[in-house]
């Protein structure tokens, strides 16, 4: 008995090394490639630039509301008063439509997210090798959730604005059909880490294959699925900001106008309400998800 446990130790050892070896070539193979064609730069003065954007987003425009300036000047090159703009009313109404905005983004996640959820959940049970579905089916949910899973939602919103137009229904689209192929993996891996001694014993004392489902796979199933459900839901709040860039709807498109305008003020501001709502949810999330598999 020791010695077949030092068999497979020995075993595992071996694997493990080849497949660090291998991990080890991949790792030199690209860096001597990037580094032949010259791609390993930081480009010119990268510690200025640097330094100089550190300091524009250590300023966010939020504060403004408290000391912007009422009467802003902007002048020509001969002194002659072109305009004049009042700080503090604009970061308002910019802070109204981030708060829009932001509510937008949550939508978008939430509605692409239980999409997505729903999907997911059919095509895993017969990816789930476990439960040895026909081959017709395994392989075919296999391929499907494969394939949304290897095209990033940014694709798919690409896709969809030319296809729906700009707005909401592109990101919400797009998020479902790439976490589609996430939820129906991570579904079919819960699946096939069931223990299925309780259905077994269910079937033996002639429980039909309904109640074997409801009273024995569900119930063991339901707190991943949900824990699995919150975490993608997590993800795509993060995603979903970035499917406003390509017109998807939400936070991205006040962070591509703050981009392309080099207004880094905003950018900054855009920032730290991104990282607040994502951190919010992420802590909820957390907590519900400590008390389902608790």
């Amino acid at each position: 008995m020791i010695q077949k446990k030092k068999s497979i130790l020995e075993k595992i050892k071996s694997r493990a090394f080849l497949v660090s070896g291998f991990y080890l070539f991949i790792l030199i193979l690209c860096t001597q490639s990037f580094y032949t064609q010259n791609d390993l730069n930081f480009g010119r003065r990268p510690l200025q630039n640097l330094a100089k954007t550190l300091r524009e987003l250590s300023r966010p425009s939020f504060v403004r509301i408290w000391n912007g300036n009422e009467h802003l000047e902007y002048k020509s090159d001969d002194g002659v008063v072109l305009r004049t703009e009042d700080q503090k009313e604009l970061e308002k109404t910019f802070l109204h439509s981030l708060l829009r905005s932001g509510w937008m983004t949550f939508k978008i996640a939430t509605l692409g997210s239980l999409i997505a959820a729903i999907l997911g959940f059919l095509l895993s049970w017969p990816a789930s090798k476990k439960l040895k579905f026909p081959k017709f089916f395994f392989w075919s949910s296999n391929i499907i959730i494969n394939f949304l899973r290897s095209i990033h939602s940014l694709v798919f919103g690409l896709l969809l604005v030319g296809i729906v137009g700009l707005g909401p229904m592109a990101g919400i689209l797009a998020l479902a059909l790439h976490s589609t192929g996430s939820y129906g993996k991570l579904f079919s891996e819960a699946i096939d880490s069931l223990d299925l001694v309780e259905a077994h014993a269910l079937r033996l004392s002639g429980a039909n294959r309904i109640q074997i489902f409801f009273h024995a796979i569900l119930p063991e199933l339901l707190p991943q699925f949900m824990s699995t459900h919150l975490y993608v839901w997590e993800f795509n709040m993060r995603d979903s900001a970035v499917l406003g860039l390509v017109g998807a709807g939400g936070l991205g498109l006040l962070l591509s106008d703050a981009v392309a305008l080099f207004q880094w003020q905003r950018l900054s501001t855009l920032l730290l309400f991104l990282f607040l709502l994502v951190s919010g949810f992420s802590y909820v999330s957390s907590k519900i998800r400590q008390e389902l598999l608790s």
